[in-house]
C-alpha cells in the first residue's frame, strides 16, 4: 500500500513547479506552463486516495525534473521580450 504524501510536500512541489515555470525565458511557454502547473494541481485538490496520491506526486516530481531541465534550455536560447511583456524601464546615466 503506497503513502500518501503530506499536504506540505505537495504544496512544496507546486510551488517548485510554478517556481521553474515562471523561470522559462520564453513567453509563450512561461505563461503555458503556468496555467498548465494550476489547472493540474486543482483537479487534484479534493483527492483522498492515498495510492492516487502518490502516484501523482511521483509523477509530478519526474515531469518536475524535466520541466527545469527544459528551463534551462530555454534561457538559453530564449529570444527578445514581447510587447505584451512589462517592458523593464532603462535609466540613463547623465555624466553632467
Amino acid at each position: 500500500m503506497a503513502t500518501a504524501p503530506t499536504k506540505q510536500s505537495l504544496l512544496h512541489l507546486y510551488h517548485s513547479t510554478l517556481r521553474t515555470a515562471q523561470s522559462f525565458s520564453s513567453y509563450n511557454f512561461r505563461q503555458y506552463f503556468v496555467r498548465r502547473t494550476k489547472s493540474v494541481f486543482r483537479e487534484i485538490q479534493n483527492e483522498t486516495d492515498p495510492a492516487k496520491l502518490a502516484a501523482f506526486y511521483e509523477q509530478s516530481a519526474r515531469e518536475l525534473a524535466q520541466l527545469k531541465r527544459s528551463a534551462i534550455v530555454n534561457q538559453l536560447y530564449g529570444g527578445g521580450r514581447l510587447v505584451v511583456e512589462k517592458q523593464q524601464v532603462e535609466h540613463e546615466r547623465s555624466d553632467s
